[in-house]
């Protein structure tokens, strides 16, 4: 039976095969929960590349689940200490970076706007020197519909409204207007494909703080205790899913959350109409559209 999900396919496109690898590493910044989440007890995450999951284990015990049982593994054996590997996003990530010179944007050129410290500063090179007339063109047409349909389902591309290209680089824009570039690991990762390995956490998973859950988030949630959480990290799962999966998510995670429970929520989309305050300009790795940090009883 479908999960409602678009993420249960184990795949970014459309086209029927085996569940692939989707993220070597998550795109996300986990200050973000590290903050959310400060002096609470048990939360729960999706695992994807793991990354969230180990760094909250040093703090909470957290449970990590995934749809997905090549993402689901891949997560579990980096909690371990296995290498970073790379997932369908940064293949698609490294080819749209071979195509920068052709924008003018040099290595050398880009690796000098990452030194930099000061916002004001950066803001200034990025509109001067990187946010060109060719740039626009050139990434504007890589995130149009039909470029972006070839890598993704219909599913995920529903996210994508008329104009995506320039909302992206706003964040991106938005982002260096606030966070120092030399200080900032996303932007490096994202802009020169450049990844610092970290450690593996493989005490965090033998002392029982990290647990690995495989199955849809929901039915997951609906195996615990109900009050079980204080805290959701829930990444942008509800990219691509049917509305009737929301509201059963929404409803697992109300009864499995204590009643001061918080949840965190992201969106590639671009926000509408906001019944919490949007935090995607605090999350450094510059890509979303949307970044909720809102209390159990609010609407997913």
């Amino acid at each position: 039976m479908s999960a409602g999900t678009a993420w249960e396919a184990g795949r970014l496109g459309s086209r029927r095969g085996p569940q692939r690898l989707l993220f070597g590493r998550m795109h996300e910044d986990v200050e973000i929960e590290r903050g959310a989440f400060r002096g609470r007890g048990r939360i729960f995450c999706i695992a994807s590349a793991g990354d969230t999951a180990m760094t909250l284990a040093k703090e909470h015990e957290v449970v990590a689940c995934d749809i997905n049982p090549l993402q689901l593994a891949y997560a579990e054996e980096r909690s371990r200490g296995a290498a970073r590997r790379r997932g369908d996003a940064e293949r698609a990530m490294n080819y749209a970076r071979t195509l920068m010179p052709l924008a003018g944007w040099r290595r050398g050129v880009v690796r000098e706007f990452l030194s930099l410290s000061e916002v004001g500063e950066q803001l200034d090179f990025w509109r001067k020197d990187l946010n060109t007339l060719r740039f626009r063109m050139g990434f504007d047409l890589l995130l149009s519909h039909p470029v972006l349909g070839v890598v993704y389902s219909p599913r995920l591309l529903a996210l994508v409204s008329r104009g995506f290209g320039a909302a992206v680089r706003g964040r991106l824009e938005r982002g260096f207007a606030c966070h120092p570039n030399s200080a900032n690991p996303y932007a490096h990762a994202l802009l020169l494909g450049e990844v610092a390995e970290e450690p593996g956490n493989g005490g965090a998973t033998a002392e029982g703080r990290l647990q690995f859950a495989l199955g849809d988030a929901a039915s997951v949630l609906e195996s615990f205790a109900p009050g079980y959480f204080e805290g959701f990290a829930l990444s942008n799962i509800l990219d691509g899913a049917e509305a009737s999966y929301c509201e059963r998510l929404e409803r697992a995670v109300r009864r499995a959350g204590t009643k001061d429970a918080v949840v965190v929520l992201r969106s590639f989309a671009e926000p509408t109409l906001l019944l919490t305050p949007n935090y995607a300009g605090r999350d450094r790795a510059l890509l979303w559209g949307l970044v909720t940090i809102q209390d159990v009883n609010a609407p997913l």
